[in-house]
């Protein structure tokens, strides 16, 4: 008997990905109106890129511990420290473990879209964290791929409330790749408005002169953005420090160009933006350049 042929919807599913080391920092569900989808939230930003110290004894080689000490009473237990929220200076409330958690807010398993905007409505300023949102089974596949798709092509970003580890956030979703990505945002009461900052920087237009020359270099330095070619010099140098410190060698670091700073070299600016055009020319924007490795010697 002939077997029957194989249609474009027939095909062998490929068995998901498997992602290791990571677990979700929250399961519950996607809801759209009456859809609801099965959903598992994983942290988008690895912890430990950056170098973290401890402050150690150097005579000892031991890392200094910290005690909590209460002034004029030295040190005290754990089971007596209360939180406290100081009123007034030197006054504060003292709340209990079993108060607070009265008021916590209950870790509501689903997260509802209730609004939807165009990604550029959104001020960056409130964007805080960002998490991958993906299918939490085989089940709910289907609807999660059709409010991706939904999302992508109405150019819109979707808006609801999520609480994580007792607290509540407002969070955006939109398309990512093949998924979906949930950004954690500020509420208004935590962001200072900028008028504070700027309202003393003056209104007059600038000479056309320097706008096109500063135009003209951003238009010659304008790609596409890869995250890659960008590196933390830093902290390259810092790990590059310490494992020479640790085969016992020293390590030469190569000083920058000097750059004229405010209060030291006047520069006039005409000719800073024409030199700064000029050296631009031929030279390919954006592009990963080799870094400088820092010399070793023995």
């Amino acid at each position: 008997m002939a077997k029957p042929a194989r249609t474009k919807n027939s095909r062998k599913k490929a068995a998901p990905r498997k992602i290791q080391d990571t677990r979700a920092l929250w399961t519950g569900q996607l809801r759209l109106s009456l859809v609801a989808v099965a959903v598992a939230l994983y942290p988008a930003i690895k912890s430990g890129a950056r170098l973290s110290f401890h402050q150690v004894h150097a005579p000892s080689g031991k890392r200094i511990r910290y005690e909590k000490v209460v002034p004029g009473i030295g040190p005290v237990d754990t089971d007596e420290i209360r939180k406290g929220y100081e009123v007034s200076r030197g006054h504060y409330v003292l709340l209990e473990d079993e108060e607070i958690e009265k008021v916590r807010v209950e870790s509501r398993q689903t997260c509802e879209l209730v609004q939807f905007v165009d990604h550029c409505e959104i001020d960056p300023i409130y964007f805080d964290r960002p998490y991958y949102l993906r299918p939490a089974d085989d089940m709910a596949e289907e609807p999660y791929r059709v409010i991706r798709d939904a999302l992508r092509d109405s150019k819109k970003v979707g808006l609801g409330q999520l609480v994580l580890r007792g607290r509540e956030y407002i969070v955006s979703i939109k398309p990512s790749g093949q998924g979906l990505l949930l950004e954690t945002l500020r509420f208004a009461d935590e962001v200072r408005k900028a008028n504070a900052f700027f309202s003393d920087i003056g209104t007059a237009k600038v000479e056309k002169d320097l706008l096109d020359l500063a135009e003209e270099l951003i238009n010659r330095k304008t790609a596409q953005f890869r995250p890659e070619a960008f590196h933390d010099k830093y902290t390259e140098a810092l790990r590059e420090l310490i494992e020479a410190k640790a085969k016992h060698r020293t390590v030469e670091v190569t000083e920058e160009e000097a750059r004229p700073q405010r209060g030291g070299q006047v520069v006039d600016l005409m000719e800073a933006l024409k030199r700064s055009v000029q050296g631009s020319e031929g030279k390919a924007p954006a592009k990963s350049r080799p870094r400088s490795r820092a010399k070793h010697a023995a």
